[in-house]
């Protein structure tokens, strides 16, 4: 994580949301980034942050995860403190970590459908029809072929303050998520926009679209 000046500091503070953009982090270490910004932003240290980036290839489940969902291969599972069940993050996904002192912290499906919203749009600006499901979290892709989620969502708040966040699916490897039943739902797929665009697209083409509509989401929803 970056060391800000007092200079640099100072600016960051007259944001109401501070983005950052990360490239590739190793999981554990973007969540000990995580929590230590977290304490941060509670402690009114610093300003609400969402950090932008992609992980190496790794499974995490949440605290809804049984055992019998986990890959049997021997592939390692990290154990993490957010809501919702397995999932897979790697090279190719676009990873946002909503660092944001809510508003009401007490509404967490309202924030949930704010970066809902916001990844719906972004979508739409790459031409990708995208929508809620009833009794999901995340965005889907719903038409004939049937359901197939793009983005999955997993958020924990402590001192009113949330972390974790959203996996946007742009040209991943998806053969990954055959290991495991993605976030527990065994009747639908998993798709990325790559795959329903029928191009090449990349992270960096994705994420000042992702930032300019989270940004609008995510201020809807800050304290």
């Amino acid at each position: 994580m970056p060391t800000f000046s007092a200079a640099s500091q100072e600016e960051l503070m007259k944001s109401p949301l501070a983005l950052t953009r990360e490239g590739l982090v190793e999981y554990s270490e973007a969540l000990a980034q995580q929590r230590a910004i977290h304490a941060e932003v509670a402690q009114g240290l610093r300003p609400n942050t969402l950090i932008l980036l992609e992980h190496p290839s790794v499974y995490t489940a949440g605290k809804r995860t049984s055992e019998l969902e986990k890959p049997t291969d021997g592939t390692p599972v990290i154990d993490v403190d957010r809501g919702g069940k397995i999932t897979w993050h790697g090279p190719g996904q676009l990873v946002g970590y909503p660092i944001v002192k809510l508003a009401k912290p007490t509404e967490l499906g309202g924030f949930v459908r704010e970066i809902e919203a916001g990844l719906i749009e972004v979508c739409s600006e790459f031409g990708i029809n995208t929508q809620r499901v009833d009794g999901r979290s995340g965005v889907w892709v719903c038409d004939e072929r049937g359901e197939r989620k793009i983005a999955a969502i997993g958020i924990r708040v402590a001192q009113g303050v949330s972390m974790h966040g959203f996996a946007l699916n742009v040209n991943p490897e998806l053969a990954a998520f055959n290991r495991i039943i993605p976030c527990g739902i065994s009747d639908a797929a998993v798709t990325s926009m790559a795959d329903e665009l029928s191009r090449d697209i990349s992270v960096d083409d994705v994420i000042p679209v992702v930032e300019k509509y989270l940004f609008e989401s995510l201020m809807k929803v800050s304290a």
